[in-house]
């Protein structure tokens, strides 16, 4: 049996459209934007896109809201100018990656541990655009991806009959050495796998957020604009109303 907790094997050819969803988000940012860099594989790209194009002086005074610390250390290294969520103001656009996409932008995020940090971002922006290879496409939430639950680390273990009671399977995140896996606001996250996926992906996040000790989970609903999906036959665009261009 496959550890729940292991990442999925990735093929060459998802490798390659997050690479070209993350550099075709470079394209959406202009000179003297305030960004929010999210965090993982494909974020990756567009962070080293967005630092050559500054390098190179087609883009300038811009300045990032990193995340999480793995995106800030990746984003100084890079050399993007940084600023803290409370002194950005109203950020002019967000690039992030997602777990699962729908055709109406409906997500789930979190499988790299940032959800929290990332939803608290994207409130602030004023254009979400989502970077993804094809293969995070889904026509249902929950039947790609687990649904992560950040919880506060008092009585942790006391949710898990709660989230049985909603049909899922809650497994707790852990790490190789079977230690909690902690985000970078010491908490431990909750995987809820449902078997056949979610019916109804806004009640059950209405339901975990009326759950006291429960801070945030991976549903990210109606707050896409964009996505930009990674294909082999080139780059999709998803808008909110569910169509492609």
């Amino acid at each position: 049996m496959r550890n729940p907790n292991a990442p999925s094997p990735e093929t060459p050819g998802a490798s390659k459209g997050k690479e070209a969803a993350g550099q075709a988000a470079v394209e959406e940012v202009e000179s003297g934007m305030t960004l929010g860099l999210g965090t993982g594989s494909t974020v990756r790209h567009f962070l080293e896109a967005l630092a050559r194009e500054l390098r190179e002086g087609r883009l300038r005074g811009i300045r990032g809201v990193p995340t999480s610390e793995d995106t800030a250390a990746r984003a100084r290294t890079l050399e993007i100018p940084l600023l803290k969520l409370a002194d950005a103001g109203e950020l002019d656009l967000a690039v992030d990656g997602a777990d699962e996409i729908t055709d109406t932008l409906q997500l789930t995020k979190g499988l790299g541990g940032a959800l929290l940090r990332e939803k608290m971002v994207v409130q602030a922006t004023h254009r979400f655009v989502v970077v993804a290879d094809g293969s995070k496409r889904v026509d249902r939430l929950g039947t790609r991806a687990p649904i992560p639950v950040e919880v506060v680390p008092f009585g942790w273990e006391a949710h898990l009959p709660f989230f049985r009671d909603l049909g899922a399977e809650p497994v707790p995140r852990r790490n190789e050495e079977g230690e909690l896996v902690m985000t970078d606001n010491r908490n431990p996250i909750v995987d809820l796998h449902f078997s056949e996926g979610i019916d109804d992906p806004q009640a059950l996040d209405r339901v975990l957020h009326h759950r006291a000790g429960v801070v945030e989970t991976g549903l990210f609903l109606d707050v896409a604009h964009l996505a930009l999906v990674g294909t082999h036959q080139g780059i999709r665009r998803l808008e909110r109303e569910g169509g492609e261009a």
